[in-house]
């Protein structure tokens, strides 16, 4: 029997709609949540990836500073852009879109947010209250990943989840939120990476197997035990010439082989993708608030 397939795309359309409805009631109230996006550069991947950005933020009603600078951008003028961001009323959450050029510290870039602004969950403060399980700003794609799990029906709590992937961006916190004592975590988590020997002996131990390795199929049928659930956070380009495009996008699961075996899985596209941007607009909307109470 084919594996149940989450729909990211769905969970994330409802969320949406929750959002719009929050929104449209701050603005009632005469606060309009704002986000300031920067882009440096013309990374494609990028470019492509703000401008959806930029057209949720619009669909779901909340103010976009959009600012798109060239590749040769000093670190100077950077960081005046964000100081500047940071003083300003009208924006309540900053996103600085990764990867920078290279002479672009990203560290210090992201430093610079301020963290009651920091959407993205990277700045230093709130991923040590992320790890203490305190309130704050949580990096979007786990969240996201822990959104579906929970929308879906997926028990957490006593669960043995592995995330393939030791990533500050996905694999780290999705870790750091699973081992919290709460509803949607208590779960026990094992991380792989690259320095792993035999993978497959503890991905096969998986009753929620979390991949985000970055390489196209990493995960095939024979690594995942029957009935897992499977989240596949990977987006990778792969030749195909069949395609208008000349390629097609996959997963860092063996997508086909694995649904035979696994209870629930994600696809690429469709899974964890519409849900990175989703949770973006949540911090806003959440970054909003805080400062409307303050």
């Amino acid at each position: 029997m084919s594996a149940r397939i989450l729909d990211g795309q769905k969970i994330a359309a409802e969320m949406r709609d929750d959002i719009r409805k929050q929104v449209a009631a701050m603005k009632q109230r005469g606060i309009t949540p704002g986000l300031g996006v920067i882009l440096v550069g013309d990374d494609p991947a990028s470019k492509s990836y703000v401008t959806a950005k930029e057209k949720a933020c619009e669909e779901a009603g909340i103010f976009s500073d959009d600012n798109r600078l060239p590749a040769d951008t000093s670190l100077d003028d950077l960081l005046g852009l964000v100081r500047r961001m940071n003083a300003d009323n009208r924006i309540h959450g900053i996103l600085v879109q990764l990867p920078m050029p290279s002479h672009l510290p990203e560290r210090e870039v992201l430093r610079a947010v301020v963290p009651e602004k920091d959407v993205d969950g990277f700045h230093p403060v709130n991923v040590g209250k992320m790890l203490l399980g305190e309130d704050c700003f949580l990096p979007c794609t786990p969240h996201g990943v822990v959104q579906i799990l929970a929308r879906s029906g997926v028990k957490t709590s006593g669960a043995h989840v592995v995330i393939v992937g030791r990533s500050n961006i996905v694999g780290k916190p999705l870790a750091a939120m699973l081992v919290q004592k709460n509803e949607n975590a208590n779960a026990t988590v094992t991380i792989c990476h690259t320095g792993t020997r035999d993978m497959a002996r503890f991905t096969r131990q998986a009753d929620i197997l979390v991949v985000a390795a970055g390489r196209p199929r990493t995960v095939t049928a024979d690594m995942v035990k029957e009935g897992a659930v499977v989240i596949d956070v990977g987006v990778n380009r792969i030749p195909d010439p069949s395609r208008k495009s000349g390629y097609r996008l996959v997963g860092d699961v063996d997508f086909e082989a694995v649904k035979e075996k696994a209870a629930m899985i994600t696809p690429v596209p469709g899974g964890v993708g519409p849900m990175t941007i989703t949770m973006l607009l949540y911090n806003t909307v959440k970054s909003a608030g805080r400062f409307a109470s303050s």
